[in-house]
């Protein structure tokens, strides 16, 4: 049994590493600003025997971290971020403070009471896949948006504290990740987007031509990938990859979805030069380190993706 704090723990991804991590048998606290995440998420954790604590409040509140990791941890999964690209674009200055500045924090406190530290960073920070084998950890990053530089500022900052300070860290890039709890608004993943507009016999829309593409990961098969970075001791120090291994376009996504050209429909992109034309994703490291690899597939994730949302009120 670890003691373990998850930043982000209400968040979309974060409720479901909250979820794995108390079934292996973990002392669980979660820290969010719910700028992101819902109490909701995590409602049916709270009594939970193992579930020790949520916690209201900010990465950047440095007095309430001294006063957390007083808990002990074994470990932290540090997730909590502002996510929103076009956000990012319009008011980086809050995108870089918490994503970070907020990381800087995390990691301090860690160095301060040898926590390993599980850094979630994004597929974002990649230029567009050239290979039909997709992108390795070692092809170049391309900041296209402050979002993506923020990322990669704070990997930099995760990996020198793992050569400077011989902090025990792991960097990982899960690509786009879809699934039940993530919102069906504005801010949630296409998707969950375009699952909520066919429901609700809305036409989908698709942002510039449409052939853009993603490698859409099933959110419980990220939400394994994460947890296993955290107990392995054979990945410090790396940064690793998790996707479904195979892109599909927005348009033929779409069709997938509503199965009805006639409901989709393009306009025009609200931030094109942050747009990566082509995600695809090599996990092969991730497969030799830890034995993983997705076993959701897309026609699957999207049936179990429908279900919940059907399931709930947020229609």
């Amino acid at each position: 049994m670890k003691r373990i704090l998850v930043t982000g723990g209400a968040g979309f991804i974060g409720r479901w590493v909250v979820k794995q991590l108390l079934n292996d048998g973990h002392k669980i606290w979660v820290l969010d600003d719910l700028s992101n995440g819902r109490k909701e998420n995590i409602a049916e954790f709270i009594n939970h025997k193992n579930f020790e604590q949520f916690i209201e409040g900010d990465i950047k509140d440095l007095r309430l971290l001294e006063t957390l990791f007083l808990n002990d941890y074994d470990l932290c999964y540090h997730l909590g971020a502002s996510i929103n690209v076009q956000d990012s674009i319009d008011n980086p200055l809050t995108t870089f403070e918490n994503d970070t500045i907020g990381t800087f924090h995390v990691l301090e406190q860690c160095k301060k009471h040898n926590v390993k530290l599980v850094f979630m960073s994004t597929c974002m920070v990649y230029d567009r896949a050239t290979s039909s084998t997709g992108l390795k950890e070692t092809d170049i990053v391309k900041p296209a948006s402050p979002y993506a530089g923020a990322k990669i500022a704070a990997e930099n900052m995760v990996l020198s504290y793992y050569y400077a300070y011989d902090l025990p860290t792991v960097i990982i890039r899960p690509f786009n990740t879809y699934g039940p709890f993530q919102k069906t608004g504005g801010e949630g993943g296409v998707v969950a987007i375009f699952i909520k507009n066919k429901l609700n016999n809305k036409l989908l829309q698709i942002y510039g031509d449409g052939t853009q593409t993603r490698d859409l990961l099933y959110v419980e098969d990220c939400a394994r990938f994460v947890v296993e970075t955290g107990y392995s001791d054979q990945v410090s120090g790396e940064i690793i990859n998790a996707g479904l291994g195979t892109d599909i376009s927005i348009n033929d996504l779409a069709k997938l979805i509503v199965q009805d050209e006639s409901r989709i429909i393009h306009v025009e992109h609200i931030h094109p030069q942050s747009e990566i034309p082509k995600l695809l994703c090599n996990f092969e490291k991730a497969e030799k380190l830890l034995g993983w690899k997705p076993q959701v597939s897309l026609e699957e994730g999207i049936k179990r993706t429908e279900e919940w949302v059907k399931s709930t009120n947020l229609l």
